[in-house]
C-alpha cells in the first residue's frame, strides 16, 4: 500500500436525522364526519452506523468526508400511517477501528469483527400521533408529539492494526527486511533510519498451511512516548498484538541499554504492553563471525527467548518462526 494511502486517524462530524413529528389528525369520511383521532407516528431519524469490513486496511476513504449527515424521519399521516424512517448512513471501517468522543476522548466502541455494526450517532425518535394520547376521559386529543432532534457531534476514528506479532526496535534494526523475507509484504528497505514511515502488515506462512500476521511499525527512539520521532503516532498499532518481537541489530554496541530503553518507551506509552509475551531477535547475524556471535549472546542480560537471525542468508529464520508459533499457541 502506498504510504500516502495509509490513513489511521480521522475526525468527522456526525449529524443524525431528526425524528418525524406525529400527526394530530381526525378521521373524516362521508359516513363518519366526526371520527376519532387517527394520526400516525413520525418516522425515526437516520442513524450513523459503523460496520466492520475485513477488506479495508485504512481509513483513507473517510479522510475527506468531514461531515456525515443522515436523513430525517418523515411526519406521520392520517389513517394511523407512520412516517418513513430516515435512511441510515453506514460507514465501512477496517477491523481494529476504535471510535472516541472528540471532546473528551471517551471510548465509544471497537470494531473487531467482519460485519459487526455499532450505532455511532443514533437518530432522533419519531413523535407519537394523537391516536396514542386517547384516554377514557379524553377521547379526542388535538395534539401530537414532535419528533426528537438528531445529534450533532465530532468523533474520532483510530485504526489499530490487528496482528499476531508486532515488531519493535530502533530505526534500521532490520524489521522491514525480516517482514519482506517471511511474508509477501513489500515494505521500503534502505540503509538509513526511518525508512518505514507507516505500519506494514504481512501474512507469514507456517507449516501445514498455517499462518500468522506480522506488523512492522516505524522505529522507536528514546523519547518516543513523549513525541520524539514518529513512533508515538504508531505505537497504538501494537496494542492489539498478542506477541511483541523485539529486534536489535548485532551492530548495536549496547544491546542491554537498547532493550531497556525500548521497554521503557512502551511502558510510558501504555503500561499494559509490558505484560504481553515478548521474544528477542538479534538481526544481521551474517555480519559477524561465530566467535563474535557467542560473545554477543554472553553480553546480553535478558531472560527473553532469543534467536540470532539473518534475513539475507536465512540463518535462524525457521527457528524464529517455530518459536513465534509455539509462543502464540502456548
Amino acid at each position: 500500500m502506498p504510504e500516502s494511502n495509509f490513513i489511521d486517524y480521522v475526525k468527522i462530524c456526525c449529524r443524525s436525522g431528526a425524528g418525524g413529528a406525529g400527526s394530530a389528525h381526525f378521521m373524516r369520511a362521508k359516513h363518519t364526519p366526526h371520527g376519532g383521532p387517527d394520526g400516525g407516528n413520525g418516522g425515526r431519524g437516520g442513524h450513523i452506523i459503523l460496520r466492520g469490513n475485513s477488506q479495508l486496511w485504512t481509513l483513507l476513504h473517510l479522510k475527506y468526508k468531514k461531515h456525515v449527515v443522515a436523513e430525517p424521519g418523515q411526519k406521520g399521516s392520517a389513517n394511523n400511517s407512520s412516517g418513513v424512517s430516515g435512511k441510515d448512513v453506514i460507514l465501512e471501517v477496517p477491523l481494529g477501528t476504535v471510535a472516541k468522543k472528540a471532546e473528551t476522548g471517551e471510548l465509544i466502541c471497537e470494531i473487531t469483527e467482519e460485519g459487526q455494526e455499532f450505532i455511532l450517532t443514533p437518530g432522533g425518535r419519531g413523535g407519537l400521533g394523537n391516536k396514542n394520547f386517547t384516554t377514557s376521559v379524553k377521547q379526542a386529543p388535538t395534539y401530537a408529539q414532535p419528533g426528537e432532534s438528531g445529534l450533532e457531534e465530532w468523533n474520532i476514528l483510530e485504526l489499530k492494526l490487528l496482528a499476531d506479532v508486532g515488531l519493535v526496535g530502533l530505526p534500521n534494526a532490520g524489521k522491514s527486511t525480516l517482514l519482506s523475507v517471511v511474508s509477501a509484504a513489500k515494505p521500503e528497505i534502505a540503509n538509513y533510519p526511518f525508512t518505514t514511515l507507516v505500519p506494514q502488515l504481512g501474512v507469514v506462512k507456517y507449516r501445514d498451511y498455517q499462518s500468522f500476521v506480522m506488523a512492522d511499525i516505524p522505529g522507536i527512539i528514546e523519547g518516543a512516548s513523549e513525541g520524539r520521532g514518529i513512533g508515538l503516532r504508531f505505537l497504538r498499532h501494537i496494542e492489539r498484538n498478542s506477541l511483541l518481537l523485539f529486534m536489535i541489530s548485532i551492530e548495536e554496541p549496547k544491546p542491554n541499554a537498547t532493550l531497556k530503553m525500548l521497554l521503557n518507551e512502551l511502558k510510558q506509552y501504555n503500561p499494559e504492553l509490558i505484560h504481553k509475551e515478548r521474544l528477542l531477535a538479534i538481526t544481521k547475524a551474517d555480519l559477524v563471525t561465530e566467535t563474535e556471535k557467542k560473545a554477543y549472546l554472553k553480553k546480553l542480560k535478558t531472560d527473553l527467548p532469543t534467536v540470532l537471525i539473518s534475513a539475507h542468508t536465512g540463518e535462524g529464520i525457521p527457528a524464529l518462526k517455530d518459536l513465534i508459533w509455539q509462543t502464540l499457541n502456548r
